[in-house]
């Protein structure tokens, strides 16, 4: 608890970072009917700010310690989040079961990651490795993104897509391995629950380039 509390009165980041994630839980995750369930109930929020707890850690070079409770939070929440990902504001991680995070991944601010996305890597290269994913974008449930690759600002990849290669910004990609379906009419996917739309939902490939 002392190391919880230390973590989050002595950086800013973590303090805003608490707020903007519970709103977006409360605003966006239609099972949620108030402040109070999410920091009840909601295992997605609990990991999350579990996280952000050993992201400090981490950044203060106490490894070891962060590593020892980045073990302890896959155990408790079955959420594995490396220290060292990074992780934006008002991220949703809904139902969170099976999430998968790997060192070097970024997710931007406002994205939604659904139950058993893995952000992996692939191979033994060195430097960035894993997924970017970029503000307001939407992963589906069971979505497995590997290596250095970009899911653009608003892009939606349906679940159980295996995705290799970069997502276009507000595209939809959908299979395996995932292609580009269609694109999105809607400016922010991340707020929606339709974490399987099909291709009758967006617009056609060939009419978003006319």
């Amino acid at each position: 608890m002392d190391i919880f509390y230390y973590a989050m009165m002595n950086d800013s980041g973590f303090q805003h970072a608490i707020r903007q994630d519970i709103k977006a839980f409360k605003d966006r995750d239609t099972a949620c009917a108030s402040y109070s369930w999410t920091l009840l109930y909601l295992k997605g929020y609990h990991s999350l700010e579990s996280y952000r707890a050993v992201h400090v850690l981490w950044n203060q070079g106490r490894k070891l310690l962060a590593l020892t409770l980045q073990s302890r939070i896959n155990e408790v929440f079955a959420v594995d989040i490396h220290p060292a990902a990074k992780i934006g504001e008002g991220a949703l991680l809904d139902h969170a079961i099976g999430l998968v995070i790997g060192e070097t991944a970024i997710v931007g601010n406002k994205v939604c990651l659904m139950q058993g996305v893995t952000l992996g890597g692939t191979g033994k290269q060195t430097g960035y490795r894993h997924p970017k994913v970029e503000q307001g974008a939407h992963i589906g449930a069971g979505a497995t993104i590997l290596g250095n690759i970009t899911v653009g600002e608003g892009a939606m990849v349906a679940a159980g897509s295996l995705v290799l290669k970069d997502v276009p910004p507000f595209s939809m990609v959908e299979g395996n391995p995932a292609k580009v379906v269609g694109y999105l009419e809607e400016d922010d996917p991340s707020t929606t629950t339709k974490h399987g739309k099909g291709i009758q939902d967006c617009l056609p490939v060939d009419a978003y380039h006319q």
